[in-house]
Order: C-alpha cells, then sequence, then structure tokens
C-alpha cells in the first residue's frame, strides 16, 4: 500500500503536469499557428513532387539545399503573382482617384445601359439623376467618404498586411525546417500515433494527408483552371483588364460557389461600359463553368480522395473558412474526413475490431 500510494501519486504529478505544459505551451504559441498550420498543409502538398526530386538527384539529400530551394520555389510562387496584382493595383487607384475627383466636381452622366433596362428604367433614370448626374448630388453622395474614414481603413489595412506579411515569413521558415526533417517528423508521428491510437493512428494520419491533397486537387487546381477559362472569356467579351479579373476569379474559385461574385463584377463593369449582351454573356458563362467545376469536377476529385459524401466536403470547407479563414479551406475537409471515417470505424466493429454485419434495409 505504501509503495502504490507514492506511485500513483507521481502518476497524477505527471499528468497534471503534462496537460499544464500543453496548455502553456499552446498559449505561447497559438499566434503562430497558423504560420505552422500553413507549412503543414504545403509541405502535405508538395511530399510527391519533394519525393521525386530527391529519387531523381540524390546528392540534393545532403545538407540545407534541397529544402531552401524548395522554400524560396514556394516563395516566389505565392510573392511574384501577389506583387504583381498589388503594382496592377496601385497604378489602378490612382485612376480610381482621378475619376472620384472627377465625378465629385462635374457629376457622373447617366450610362446608356441604364437607359435600356427592360423594366424599371424609369425610376432607376430618375434616382440617377438626382443623386449622381450633378456635382451637387455626386458630391453629397461622395461625402461620406471622408477623409477620417479612408484613414481608418488605411490603417486596418496597413496592419492586415503587416500581420500577414509576418506569418508568412514564420510560414516558409517552419516549412524549411518540416522539409528538411521531413523523414525524422514522419516517423516520430507515427510511433506517437500507434502508442497512442493504435491501429487507428496510421489510418487517422494517411486520411488526414489524403483529404489535404485531395482538397488542393478539387480546390486549387480546379480554381485556377476556371481563372484560366473565364480570363479567354474576359479577353473575348471585352472586359476592362481582363488578365488581372482572371488572376482574381482564379482565387475567388478556390472556394465553392465564390466566383460567382466575380463574374458579377466583370459583368457590371460591361454594363459601365454599354455592353449589355456580353455582360448577359460573361455571367452565363461564368454561371455554366461554375456548375461544371463545383457539381461534377470538385465532387469527385476531394470526395474520391476522402471517401466523403460532398455535402460534408462543402460543409467542411465553408465552416473551415469562416472559422479560419483562408487556412479552413484545406483544415476542414481533412477534420470532417478523419470524424467520418472514426463513425465509420465505430458503427461498423464491434469492441473486439470484428466486423458489424451491416442489416439490410426493411424492404417496402
Amino acid at each position: 500500500m505504501t509503495e502504490t500510494q507514492p506511485a500513483r501519486r507521481q502518476s497524477v504529478a505527471r499528468f497534471v503536469l503534462v496537460i499544464a505544459m500543453i496548455l502553456l505551451g499552446g498559449w505561447i504559441i497559438h499566434g503562430f499557428f497558423e504560420a505552422l498550420a500553413w507549412a503543414a498543409v504545403i509541405a502535405i502538398a508538395i511530399a510527391p513532387l519533394y519525393a521525386r526530386i530527391e529519387a531523381r538527384w540524390p546528392g540534393l539529400q545532403r545538407g540545407a539545399l534541397l529544402p531552401a530551394l524548395m522554400t524560396m520555389v514556394v516563395g516566389l510562387v505565392v510573392l511574384v503573382p501577389i506583387s504583381l496584382g498589388l503594382f496592377r493595383a496601385i497604378a489602378e487607384a490612382q485612376d480610381v482617384a482621378h475619376w472620384f475627383a472627377s465625378a465629385r466636381e462635374n457629376g457622373i452622366p447617366v450610362p446608356q445601359w441604364l437607359m435600356q433596362l427592360p423594366f424599371g428604367r424609369d425610376a432607376a433614370v430618375a434616382w440617377w439623376q438626382q443623386h449622381l448626374a450633378t456635382p451637387e448630388g455626386a458630391h453629397a453622395q461622395f461625402a461620406r467618404l471622408d477623409n477620417g474614414s479612408l484613414m481608418y481603413h488605411g490603417q486596418k489595412i496597413w496592419w492586415s498586411v503587416l500581420h500577414r506579411s509576418v506569418t508568412f515569413f514564420f510560414m516558409l521558415l517552419a516549412l524549411f525546417f518540416v522539409l528538411r526533417d521531413n523523414k525524422m517528423l514522419i516517423a516520430q508521428f507515427r510511433r506517437a500515433g500507434s502508442r497512442l491510437l493504435g491501429a487507428s493512428g496510421e489510418r487517422i494520419g494517411l486520411q488526414i494527408v489524403q483529404s489535404v491533397r485531395g482538397t488542393i486537387d478539387g480546390l486549387v487546381l480546379v480554381g485556377l483552371g476556371e481563372g484560366a477559362v473565364m480570363a479567354v472569356a474576359y479577353v473575348v467579351l471585352g472586359v476592362p483588364h481582363p488578365i488581372l479579373l482572371g488572376v482574381a476569379t482564379a482565387v475567388a474559385a478556390m472556394i465553392p460557389f465564390g466566383a460567382a461574385l466575380m463574374y458579377l463584377i466583370a459583368g457590371a463593369e460591361l454594363l459601365m461600359t454599354g455592353s449589355v449582351t456580353a455582360a448577359i454573356v460573361v455571367v452565363v458563362i461564368g454561371l455554366a463553368v461554375v456548375a461544371v467545376a463545383d457539381h461534377f469536377l470538385r465532387p469527385v476529385l476531394i470526395g474520391g480522395a476522402t471517401r466523403l459524401p460532398f455535402i460534408w466536403v462543402l460543409i467542411g470547407i465553408l465552416g473551415g473558412v469562416e472559422t479560419l479563414g483562408l487556412l479552413g479551406l484545406f483544415v476542414g475537409p481533412a477534420t470532417m474526413a478523419v470524424l467520418v471515417m472514426l463513425w465509420r470505424e465505430y458503427v461498423e466493429h464491434d469492441p473486439s475490431g470484428a466486423p458489424v454485419p451491416v442489416a439490410a434495409p426493411p424492404q417496402p
């Protein structure tokens, strides 16, 4: 009895210490969780390519050359399009500022397409003439965008960009170490999963990896395809700045049904130039592309990799985005896939691990 009580006290103390240290460590690193999670997602995504490069050039495995090169490539793939977009946005911002100044001084004439509306034309034209066509009306409308509100929103944007830049830097740093030590990390996670969860640990790890890769194929690759198709449509139909809008469409298309907003923006730009037919065509083409991508391609790519009904994929994506932002695009479906896998194992096996026969549904 006297020997058992100290051992029990030691076990309790060890358990309390472990929990306390986990909570303290989580509190310390919670600000870097997003960067670490992004590094893990990207490492999982590029792991097949990384393994092929290692097999093709074995000499690169020595030292940190290959991890550094792959990290640099990832950084350039992200930074180059963003930099081009920012330069273009700065140029466009100057044009927009000049347009606002001219509109406040001279008013905005009623556009031709507004006079061609099949219904509500008279009311829309009257509102435009009263609120925007004259310098007084336009000045009253644009006065809401005072310098104070513009400075406030500008500061928020600046701090958001700074925060994202720091997160991106730490993501690249974490990615370098994950790639450099990938074999050791995989072995450690396998050992830990086996000790904690038994045979389920390996299956859960594989399910997470397959879910992340399937989500990347279904969201990123399909989104890039949508952006490329719509960029061609923008060029053909005469949408202003078609390449920039095509890139924005590709990014928005990574979220299911998110590209529809970009199609509406493209249609509105065409309407502002008086191209009513082209505006209708670009919206129709965009909705057709969304229908094919979201109802056929993505269910096959994501659902096939995760063995997950698409309704749970969609819930995981949208719920993940709402909770974790862009990172939730990949964490959400992976979480749903693991939960569904655990549920299937629970209902399809008895406590001893033997499979449970599935009862046939009752006949009508």
